[in-house]
């Protein structure tokens, strides 16, 4: 009975197999073997199962079927050839060449198998040529490396070919196993600059997606030698290196996105023991006076971009836990440093901000309250422990500390701003008479008066010793910074034109100070930034921001900093800044007029808007920005290193290109400088406030351009997803209107655009605003869905029964709006037009079909027309009964009529489309020609 069973299974699988449904043949070829124990029909089932495993693409089953059947019998020629097409596939070249020798030699006559054999010989020996040709050429490299006398032409040239090489899986699978690796630690022992950036890069290559060949070179090399690499006065040894290190932690942490299999996979189980020595190193060249500015701006970039969760809906903060007991306190030390005292630690202008970066990460990495009491309590001993009344240095030092930690996690610097003495020393270290007591006082009263509280204490107790020190100070250093200072304190108020701390009068004044500093070139990069960071608060005042927009030197002065790529980065933020207040692009609480008089009854503080900061003023400081050049400076900032370029700054950035595009006219310039590329980043990535805001601007752009010139080349499919995300229910009418422009200019271009879109999961959101009470909204969306229809998937969607797609749209063709019937008849006309089911099923949809159809093919505006009448012959097209229906209507009396008119130019389209429908309903012999 189980034998016949077996059998009967196998003939099922066989037709299975006939009609290419491999998975049922494989099942009905699985239950056939455990059922027979006959080795014939064993050899034979094994056999069929490797021909699905073929199929199937499942290579290594269909070797181990075949392999089975061998083992049965040794001659079977069918499992001997399908053994050897599986191995090709798989990549063992010389194993099928043996099978496939065999079946020659079994069926010498056969010129299948001799085909195949001459194909694998080729192949084998096209193989071998580049392993020997790639091992020799690895040789050859390392020997004129090493060799000392060698040209310096071909010792550039090796050592470009040693990292193209490394780069590529294959070779650097071949310099690791000939010793690559031992040869490499001879070129970096040579401390040659050249030679050990040639080694460097090699490795980085190396380890890039290798799990267990990063491991191992990281064991080989040692952790301590790559750091004291890293730490290098040299810039570009310490960002080679610094690169190394990101391969080996992506490789180790499985960042590098790659899938780890068989081997590869088994080689490696536990990480985190290599992960955590490298994050202790890290820490400890964070302290050490052997490592250069350069090599601690590194080691922080890798902490600031590995330790922090990137995702905060992983529970796991374990890294940042760590790093908070065993290196908040060295980090401190950092951000405390204070640059013109002799025990300072070697530093860039950037060192101090990615220190206060890493804090603020840090920190908002934290997951409850525990946690952040334990990190201020630590902070709060650190700066306990820097008082000292016998120290100065230690004093000022305590000082710099909380100003770095008010421009990381603001919440915490508040906090340590109330400890016993902090506000006193500051107050106290302004009328110090050392310079760089005053300079580090006066930035931290820079930093501590963002609050409008904290700024009338600082008012009250500390504007008249920083007028004193304006006055008395040479030194320019000091002098700009307390003018920064004055400028915060006199914008505490923010844009209310009520709320000025000055005299009339005096923010122009220090503005005009800070412009002249700002364009003059012979002061300090640092300086200049000062004076850029007085305008991002003094520019909360109209006069002042229509004062400097057109200052056309001073603008270009501020793009040429911010676009620098030696500058000080942190400028970035002050940029930005000051784009915001001069394009009136931050949030601006709608003023009821109800709760105004309210107020005003109570006698409470009524904001006032200045009148220059009405729409005229606004659109005219715009137009002035875009011709001063500011999209370039934009473009170049968001290219900005993602350690500097934090998401706040990405939100201003975004907030100033959505002011930039809000006239239609503008959107060409903003595009031809690059802003449309620009903004894709900022849509991705940052703050939901800053995404939300730059796929607003991305649409606006969508929505007037041509997406080919906008977004040239791939970057067109990466602006799909946030157009996408613009249409919920929680975005106001005109991002979602805007959104759906933006995607019908788009999926007008291509099939393979409206596939993104479609994969975005967009299509019921379209059709959401298909019903919206909203007249432009409903017209958007149906325009959209006009062209997503010509995609076969959106197709299928409205041929699948049980959903009222199709119903909707024929509906809107019944519509009074113009622009609405003409976007849904579209539709339909494309529908109709694809599929003849379709033509049937709009019958069936609505009771109202016939009189819709009537109506568009009747309608006024000609484009409508012809669009009822290309609908009209679809369905004549589709099938006899439902043309003998439409015949035996008024149609054929709209028909003829329309027909029977004398083309015009503008009428041509719509009387030829008449005619043609008339000429189909001759063919059924429904009508006859009048003669």
């Amino acid at each position: 009975m189980a034998e016949a069973e077996a059998a009967q299974l196998k003939e099922e699988g066989n037709q299975h197999f006939q009609r290419q449904d491999y998975k049922a043949a494989t099942k009905s070829y699985s239950q056939a073997l455990k059922l027979t124990k006959d080795k014939a029909l064993l050899a034979t089932l094994y056999r069929n199962r490797a021909a699905c495993g073929l199929k199937m693409e499942s290579y290594a089953q269909a070797v181990s079927d075949a392999s089975r059947a061998i083992d049965i019998n040794s001659a079977d020629i069918k499992a001997l050839y399908r053994r050897c097409q599986a191995l090709e596939h798989l990549g063992k070249l010389d194993q099928a060449f043996k099978d496939v020798q065999r079946c020659a030699t079994l069926e010498p006559r056969n010129q299948n198998f001799q085909e195949t054999l001459r194909r694998l010989n080729t192949s084998i020996q096209e193989q071998l040529r580049v392993q020997f040709s790639t091992d020799s050429r690895v040789q050859t490299m390392f020997e004129i490396l090493l060799n000392e006398n060698s040209e310096a032409d071909k010792r550039e040239k090796a050592a470009n070919n040693l990292i193209v090489l490394g780069r590529e899986e294959a070779g650097a699978e071949r310099i690791f196993q000939s010793n690559g690796v031992g040869l490499l630690l001879q070129l970096m022992d040579t401390k040659k600059p050249e030679l050990v950036l040639a080694a460097v890069r090699t490795l980085s290559g190396m380890c890039s997606g290798h799990r267990a060949r990063a491991t191992a070179i990281l064991h080989t090399v040692r952790i301590d030698r790559i750091c004291s690499l890293m730490a290098v006065e040299n810039e570009e040894m310490s960002l080679a290196v610094c690169n190394l290190l990101q391969a080996i932690i992506d490789a180790l942490s499985g960042e590098d996105k790659r899938e780890h299999r068989g081997k590869e996979e088994a080689l490696v189980l536990d990480t985190k023991k290599d992960l955590k020595q490298i994050t202790s190193h890290l820490l400890d060249m964070l302290v050490s006076k052997k490592v250069s500015g350069q090599g601690r701006d590194q080691a922080l970039n890798l902490l600031n971009k590995n330790v922090p969760r990137k995702d905060l809906s992983i529970h796991d903060n374990s890294r940042t836990i760590y790093v908070v007991d065993n290196g908040l306190r060295k980090i401190l030390k950092v951000v405390g440093q204070v640059p013109d005292l002799p025990s300072c630690l070697p530093l860039t202008d950037n060192t101090r901000m990615l220190a206060s970066i890493l804090i603020n990460k840090l920190y908002d990495d934290l997951r409850c309250d525990p946690e952040r009491d334990h990190f201020r309590k630590i902070c709060e001993e650190y700066i306990t422990s820097k008082f000292d009344p016998q120290d100065m240095d230690k004093n000022v030092n305590a000082i710099q500390t909380v100003s770095g930690i008010l421009q990381g996690p603001f919440d915490l610097g508040n906090q340590l701003l109330g400890m016993k003495g902090v506000m006193e020393m500051m107050v106290a270290l302004c009328g110090s008479e050392r310079e760089a007591d005053q300079l580090v006082a006066v930035e931290a009263l820079i930093h501590a008066s963002t609050k409008l509280s904290r700024a009338t204490f600082i008012i009250t107790n500390g504007v008249s010793l920083l007028k004193q020190i304006y006055k008395t100070t040479k030194n320019e250093k000091i002098k700009i910074r307390t003018l920064v200072g004055l400028c915060k304190l006199g914008s505490a108020g923010g844009s209310d034109y009520g709320l000025r701390q000055f005299a009339e009068g005096s923010t122009e004044k220090l503005a005009k100070q800070c412009r002249k500093w700002l364009c003059n070139t012979a002061i300090d990069t640092r300086t200049r930034r000062w004076a850029v960071e007085g305008l991002a608060y003094l520019t909360l005042d109209a006069d002042v921001k229509d004062d400097f927009v057109q200052d056309i030197p001073a603008l270009q002065a501020m793009f040429e900093l911010a676009k620098a790529r030696t500058s000080d980065k942190t400028i970035l933020y002050s940029v930005a800044n000051t784009l915001v207040n001069c394009t009136n692009s931050y949030d601006v609480k709608e003023v009821v007029p109800e709760l105004v008089q309210l107020a005003k009854f109570s006698k409470q503080h009524v904001p006032e808007e200045h009148p220059k900061d009405k729409k005229d003023f606004v659109d005219m400081r715009v137009k002035r920005l875009l011709k001063a050049g500011v999209i370039s400076a934009l473009a170049c900032m968001v290219k900005a290193d993602s350690a500097i370029l934090t998401d706040q700054t990405k939100e201003l950035l975004a907030r100033v290109f959505l002011a930039l595009c809000d006239n239609p006219k503008d959107r060409g310039t903003i595009v031809a400088q690059g802003g449309g590329k620009a903004l894709i980043p900022l849509a991705l990535e940052g703050t939901d406030v800053g995404k939300v805001k730059a796929a607003h601007a991305l649409a606006k752009i969508a929505a007037v351009s041509n997406p080919d010139i906008a977004f040239p080349g791939e970057r067109v499919y990466e602006v799909v997803r946030p157009l996408v995300r613009l249409l919920d229910t929680q975005r106001d009418g005109l991002q979602n209107y805007e959104a759906l422009l933006g995607l019908t200019n788009l999926s007008g271009r291509s099939d393979k655009l409206r596939q993104k879109i479609f994969k975005e999961k967009a299509l019921p959101d379209i059709e959401n605003y298909m019903f919206e009470n909203h007249d432009q909204l409903r017209q958007a969306a149906t325009e959209c869905m006009g062209n997503m229809v010509i995609n076969k998937e959106v197709q299928e969607r409205f041929l699948a029964d049980g959903n009222d797609r199709l119903k909707l749209v024929v509906l809107l063709c019944g519509e009074d709006n113009d622009k609405l019937q003409s976007a849904a008849a579209g539709a339909l006309a494309m529908l109709t037009a694809a599929h003849k089911k379709l033509c049937l099923k709009m019958t069936q949809v609505t009771t109202q079909w016939l009189e819709i159809l009537q109506r568009l093919c009747l309608h006024d505006q000609l484009s409508v027309q012809h669009r009822g009448l290309v609908i009209a012959y679809n369905l004549l097209s589709a099938d006899a009964e439902l043309a003998r229906k439409l015949v035996e209507s008024e149609l054929l009396e709209i028909l003829t009529v329309v027909g029977k008119q004398e083309p015009d130019e503008k009428k041509a389209a719509v009387v030829q489309t008449a005619r043609e429908c008339l000429i189909k309903c001759m063919d059924y012999g429904f009508i006859k020609p009048v003669s």
